[in-house]
């Protein structure tokens, strides 16, 4: 695992230095390439540089230990490090574990309202404010793109984007169907309701560009007339890119 390691934060080092390069940064593709590659390793060496400082801590301890008076101090800052290592080692090994590829992308989300009428309304705006604080706690960026709201606050649908690191890999388990028991404040008799709400988390695409040879398009014409038609003729016109 060590060894992998030092090949991931060997690897990061010539990142760092390539996306600081003039001749990198004119090329764009290649730039945005080298800092998304830089950023998708940056946790895995930062925790990989905090274990190998309280490593190189616990050795430094252990030497100042045969001094009588840096002792007990030295004990101290020995064994505190000794404790934090094995948390350390599991996080690193957390972090190294294949990612899904979709992981660091923003996010499509909607959140419909499903069984429970008015309630299941409040319930889906529940959601709703529920995502909006988390992004906030994270720092991410949540714009509203449609929206269809109740008059009692809650929304019979809501779609909305999330952008920031790591979006997707925190919130594409939301998606379902997600069902809340209580007693809603449009019941007066005090009886409990169920009401449901369906979320959708999707990956936001990459912009991608695609170039058509203009020798690749065939171009197909039908007339149709007949009984209600008017006298003048419609022209349908069809294209087909041949694969």
């Amino acid at each position: 695992m060590f060894e992998k390691l030092e090949a991931v934060e060997k690897r990061y080092e010539e990142l760092t230095k390539l996306i600081a390069d003039p001749e990198v940064i004119a090329n764009q593709a290649e730039w945005q390439s080298a800092i998304k590659e830089h950023a998708s390793i940056e946790d895995v060496v930062l925790k990989f540089r905090e274990y190998k400082k309280v490593k190189q801590g616990m050795k430094e301890a252990e030497e100042l230990m045969a001094d009588p008076e840096m002792k007990e101090l030295a004990e101290q800052e020995y064994y505190e490090a000794k404790e934090n290592l094995p948390k350390i080692e599991e996080e690193l090994k957390i972090l190294l574990i294949p990612k899904d590829p979709d992981d660091d992308k923003n996010i499509m989300c909607e959140i419909r309202a499903g069984a429970g009428g008015e309630e299941a309304a409040l319930f889906a705006g529940t959601l709703f404010r529920m995502y909006t604080m988390y992004a906030e706690k994270r720092h991410w960026k949540l714009e509203v793109l449609n929206e269809n709201e109740t008059g009692l606050g809650g929304y019979k649908e809501i779609s909305f984007m999330i952008t920031g690191k790591g979006v997707y890999s925190r919130l594409k388990f939301e998606s379902g169907v997600h069902r809340v028991q209580r007693v809603p404040d449009t019941e007066s008799s005090g009886r409990i309701h169920t009401s449901t709400a369906t979320v959708a988390v999707l990956p936001v695409v990459e912009d991608v560009e695609i170039e058509i040879n203009p020798a690749d398009i065939k171009m197909e014409v039908f007339r149709a007339s007949g009984a209600g038609r008017t006298t003048h003729q419609q022209n349908l016109f069809r294209c087909k890119v041949n694969p």
